[in-house]
Order: structure tokens, then sequence, then C-alpha cells
């Protein structure tokens, strides 16, 4: 623990701070939990400075729109440090595990089309290049370097064709909305008043409708059963008011998941290979399992599936 960033805390009058670190995110920010009188939580993110304002800029256009995060009490642009409220420890990901989740989703599921009325003017847009972009780190990180494979020519023209295949349907959808980018069961937390807090949203963009809801829905660390998750996604729908079949709306959310779980299998890779972050290797049966369930049901896929099945 090092010194300046307890100085910093003295100097916002917290008389000698002790500081318990909590496990880390996929990146470089470090957390802390204050057991002082004073309860709060700790962001150190020093090595990643410029993600701090734009932490915070994120933070108030979330409270503008009324969405429960944890109050930002006090910051230090030059040092990257924030003090944030102590929302608990409980995330949805537990009530998951507890059995009880039903409830718990519906929240999530209202959270989410209260949190899709966040302005999302100057926020980076999805677009296509992005979105291929992010599935490029698929065959780089875990056919090149996970499973240290090569793909011929025509392996890799046709993974292309899928790519922009995909990012096509994902753009075919309503766009322009805020996109957390990670909203899932471990960055949803539940406070003493069994309200949803909404952490770990820096990284938002703006883009497609459907993006959060399969974030929420096809979570990479827990599987819903197939009935609850076709509730919640009509749930979804009906509270947004979309007059869209069902068809339709489910293909977007397939597309959109397949866009996201193919970057997610080079995410793992690549946090495990570059980052040393082994214990997200045990993340990647699960999202190729969707990526190969999901695909299997679009003819024009079967390239992308039989490449997935064989290397």
């Amino acid at each position: 623990m090092h010194n300046e960033l307890k100085g910093w805390l003295e100097w916002l009058g917290i008389e000698e701070p002790i500081l318990h670190p909590l496990h880390g995110d996929a990146s470089s920010r470090r957390y802390y939990r204050l057991e002082t009188p004073l309860k709060g939580m700790v962001m150190d993110a020093s090595d990643s400075k410029e993600s701090v304002p734009v932490f915070i800029g994120i933070g108030q256009r979330l409270m503008d729109a009324k969405v429960r995060i944890p109050t930002i009490k006090s910051y230090e642009l030059n040092k990257g440090y924030i003090f944030l409220e102590d929302v608990g420890s409980t995330h949805v990901f537990d009530k998951y595990n507890a059995g009880n989740a039903s409830l718990y989703y519906e929240k999530a599921i209202e959270t989410l089309v209260k949190m899709q009325e966040t302005p999302s003017q100057g926020l980076e847009p999805y677009d296509a290049n992005f979105l291929v972009e992010e599935m490029n780190l698929m065959p780089q990180w875990y056919i090149n370097e996970h499973l240290g494979k090569t793909l011929e020519c025509l392996e890799e023209r046709n993974l292309l064709e899928s790519f922009n295949l995909i990012s096509k349907e994902v753009l075919s959808q309503p766009q322009g909305i805020f996109v957390h980018r990670d909203y899932h069961s471990r960055n949803l937390m539940i406070d003493s008043n069994e309200e949803i807090v909404v952490i770990d949203f820096q990284d938002a963009k703006e883009g497609a409708l459907t993006y959060d809801l399969v974030s929420l829905l096809r979570d990479v660390y827990v599987k819903l059963d197939a009935q609850e998750m076709q509730r919640l996604i009509l749930l979804f729908r009906d509270l947004k008011g979309l007059g869209v079949d069902d068809e339709t709306f489910m293909r977007w959310f397939d597309f959109t998941g397949l866009q996201r779980h193919i970057k997610i299998l080079g995410i793992f890779a690549r946090l495990s290979i570059r980052d040393g972050k082994e214990g997200y290797l045990k993340d990647i049966p699960l999202t190729l399992k969707y990526i190969i369930e999901i695909g299997s049901k679009y003819p024009e896929l079967d390239g992308l599936v039989h490449l997935l099945k064989s290397v």
C-alpha cells in the first residue's frame, strides 16, 4: 500500500486510514475498502489517470438520469485517486448463486431501461470498424496466441465475412443509446435498501439497443435458464415499448451476443497471456459454448461455427 494514497486520505481529514485491498477487475485499477470510522471505497487509477475524469463525467451523466451509482465523495485528478461510497459487497452474481435471482434480474432490467435514458451525446460510437476490431481480438489472442494455431488465408477470409455480417446485424437495430459495455452480474451491486447499484461504467459508448441486455442475460460468468432468459428479454422489450416482433428482436439479441462473446474470447485469452490473469481462462468454455450454440441457429454463420469447433 503506497504512502501517497494514505497521505491523500489524511489530507481529506481521514486520520490513520486503514485500507484493505479488494479483488481487482480486469483493468489496471486497484480498489481498497476503508476500514476507519469513516467507511468508503478508494479507487487507485494512478496507472491510468486519464480514466478518472472520464469515470467522473460518466458518473455524473448516470446520476443526472437517476441511475444509482456509488456516490463520488472526492477525487484527485493529478494522482488518479477517487474516494467513493461503500455500497457493500453483494453482487447480483451472489444472488444468482443463492438461487433467488429472479427478483434481482427484474430490477436489473428496470435499471437498464432507466440507464438507457442517459444522454449518450459525445460518447464514442460503436461503429462498424470498432465492432469488427473488437472481434479481431479473437483470432489474434484466442486462436493464434492461446491455442497456438495459424489460420489459412481462406479461413481468415471466411472469418472476416462472418464478422462483417455480425456487425451489420448489430447496426441494424436502434442505435445512439447509452451503452455501459459490461452490464453483468458482477458489475451490479445490491445496497442495503435492496436497490441495484451500477459500477464499472467508465468505458461507456454510444451504441446498439440490445448490447447491455445481452451482457446481463448471456453473462459469461453465469448461465441463466433458457425460459427465464426469454421472459426477461421480453420484459425488457415491453418496458421499452418496442413494437418489434419476437423473431426480429431475438435476431438482434443473438447477433449482438455473438459480437460480444467473440470479443470476450479474445480478451480472456489476452488477460491470461499478456496480463498474467489466468483466472479468466475458466470462463472461456461457457463463452465458446454461447458462440457455437447461437451461431448454429443461423446457417449464414456455419463457417464461423465450423472453424471454432475445429481449432
